[in-house]
């Protein structure tokens, strides 16, 4: 079952001393144990406005997060604080307080463009937090979203293929939400009431002209715009007009701060709770807090290493590590609901393979569930390989259960068999006919013992062709019978021996047919699990793939109607693009799965023998799914 953690306060997640970014092994051991999805929301902003209030508030508490009372920055990288979820009980609140930027006491500035590009490519939802108005001045401070196409790559590129592609950070980046502080002004626009966000987007229009000045102050807008389709803004009251409680304001009773701020703050709280959502990759990955962890250690390793964090390669990483796990958990769940489902030995070996077929659909699904970008399919020929080697084990465990259930009972009903003959009651005339009903009632009683299971013909073959020497001694010293009786009875044991051989055999190529079939089954359920699960993610592709359509759709009209016919045509060739990257995402992903399905399906065919008459069989099942 998903768990969560209950942290009674924050832990540096990521530690910044001396301009150096380090993952703090204890916040990744929590993040590690959370396998709820995680609902992620950072905060960044200049530092001393307020931002570790907001992420207080957040987690339910007036302390936690250090909200300092001087001009010196008091957080010193990226705190973290996971809460459950107060409104999302299957999630988990993960809150990132970071360190302020503009520092003045810092070495080094490119240290804060870092950790607003980790806020950005961690969370979920990003608040900006700054003071005032949503001015001139205000967008310059927010150069570090200018920066964010030198920082971060989509996709892995080499050197000498470097490229522009922050067209697809629209994919992965968080929704944004600006919050300012201390603001004075009324909401009105040209004498009409405006909402915050209203006045969020009426900013964000870009300023007429082509000077290098009106360039410089477009750039964040423009980048605003494009990278976070989704905006929000809330604008907040002093918390106080009192100096000396404002410098302790997470002191202060909240019947005594000013009503407005109180409402400002609970508004805001309830649209992160309820509008906040889960972290995703791209193609629709959600993020536990397992994931979380592996994708910070990633990013940070990447920036320390001196090279661009790559959601690609980051995804690759996860993908990695993840889908090792899910063969594991799914290879345990099969192992588990086994051992509960099994009482060995079965019945029959048909007994045996229904449920091995159950465990190992489910097994199979839970694969899926927790695997991601298997292109290879790689992990899961790993798990058909493990699968079938543990079907394998339990076959024999339940042919060895049974044969040593069928020869202790055997054993104890020819007890009295092998008594009368060491003592010779069978030597005498008509010693035969004697033997024969004694050995018959043995026979009688052994089949009405039930759960023999799969070796109890085996079992009793055997001991039958232990008694052909006994019988034919019995046979050839009774004196009641004559010589041409002798030779018929003679005649008639062997018959009966070569049937019972028959029989034998013929059970066995029936659990051969079985055994078989159970893997003709096994065949189909891997093939139609990883066609639903391609046809899902073929959906998130192009679901992505319309969303960053329409979004650039809107981005251009903006453009027209603010006035940008050049940035308007601009973006014609991007959308034209766009369009043909759908189109042919549409085209090819059935040539494209039916390569992947002729590759896993021979991969399949070498890993269960038994399917080997189904390569006609599969490819026209593969056909019939593809339609």
């Amino acid at each position: 079952m998903a768990s969560s953690v209950v942290m009674k306060a924050p832990i540096c997640l990521v530690e910044n001393e001396n301009d150096e970014l380090r993952v703090n092994p204890k916040a990744v051991n929590i993040l590690e144990k959370i396998t709820q999805p995680v609902v992620v929301v950072a905060i960044v902003g200049l530092y001393r406005t307020g931002k570790s209030y907001l992420m207080n508030r957040l987690a339910g508490q007036n302390h936690g997060f250090n909200l300092g009372t001087t001009v010196r920055s008091e957080t010193k990288g990226i705190w973290m604080w996971c809460v459950p979820h107060p409104s999302k009980p299957k999630f988990t609140l993960v809150l990132l307080d970071t360190e302020g930027l503009g520092d003045v006491e810092k070495g080094d500035s490119k240290n804060d463009s870092w950790i607003f590009a980790l806020a950005v490519l961690l969370s979920s939802t990003f608040v900006y937090n700054s003071m005032g108005t949503i001015n001139h001045q205000a967008l310059e401070q927010l150069h570090y979203v200018t920066e964010l196409t030198e920082l971060i790559r989509a996709k892995s590129v080499s050197r000498s293929e470097e490229m522009d592609d922050s067209g697809e950070f629209v994919s992965f980046f968080p929704d944004f939400v600006w919050t300012v502080r201390d603001f004075v002004l009324e909401l009105k626009l040209d004498g009409r009431p405006i909402t915050a966000d209203e006045y969020l987007e009426n900013a964000l229009k870009l300023i007429p002209g082509m000077s290098r000045k009106a360039q410089n102050s477009n750039m964040p807008r423009e980048c605003i715009r494009h990278f976070f389709p989704k905006r929000k803004c809330f604008v907040f009251d002093r918390p106080t007009k009192e100096k000396e409680l404002l410098v302790h304001v997470e002191e202060v009773p909240e019947d005594q701060l000013d009503h407005n701020f109180q409402e400002q703050s609970k508004a805001f709280c309830s649209y992160i709770f309820s509008n906040a959502k889960a972290k995703t990759l791209k193609e629709g990955i959600i993020v536990n807090g397992s994931r979380l962890a592996t994708l910070v250690t990633t990013y940070v390793a990447a920036i320390n290493s001196g090279t661009v964090p790559c959601l690609e390669n980051a995804v690759t990483t996860l993908s990695q590590r993840e889908n090792f796990i899910a063969v594991q958990k799914a290879a345990d769940h099969y192992s588990e609901q086994m051992a509960q489902r099994v009482r060995l030995p079965t019945d029959t070996l048909q007994e045996l393979l229904a449920v091995h077929a159950a465990c190992e659909k489910e097994a199979i699904e839970v694969f899926m569930e927790h695997s991601f970008k298997d292109d290879t399919q790689q992990f899961q020929k790993n798990l058909v390989i493990t699968i079938e080697g543990k079907k394998e084990d339990f076959l024999q465990q339940n042919e060895a259960a049974s044969l040593s259930h069928c020869q202790a009972k055997l054993e104890k009903l020819s007890e009295p068999l092998r008594e009368s003959i060491s003592r010779g009651v069978f030597s005498v005339a008509g010693g035969h006919s004697l033997y024969l009903e004694a050995r018959k009632k043995v026979e009688r009683d052994y089949e009405q013992v039930p759960r023999k299971g799969v070796k109890a013909d085996h079992v009793l073959q055997s001991f039958l062709q232990s008694q052909f020497p006994i019988e034919d001694s019995i046979l050839q010293s009774d004196k009641a019978l004559t010589d041409g009786q002798k030779a018929m009875e003679a005649e008639r044991a062997q018959k009966e021996a070569a049937e019972k051989e028959q029989e034998l055999l013929r059970q066995k190529q029936k659990e051969l047919q079985q055994v078989m079939e159970s893997q003709e089954r096994s065949y189909k359920e891997n093939m139609a699990q990883l066609h639903e699960k391609m046809e899902r993610e073929k959906k998130n592709i192009l679901r992505e793939q319309e969303e960053r359509l329409a979004h650039k759709l809107k981005v251009q009209e903006e453009m027209l109607n603010e006035g940008f016919k050049s940035k308007y045509e601009a973006m014609g060739s991007e959308i034209i693009q766009l369009q043909r990257e759908i189109q042919n995402s549409k085209e090819q992903h059935k040539s494209l799965a039916a390569k992947v399905f002729d590759g896993f399906g021979n991969v399949l065919l070498s890993v269960l023998p038994g399917s080997g008459k189904l390569v006609g069989l599969g490819l026209k099942f593969i056909s019939n799914q593809m339609k």
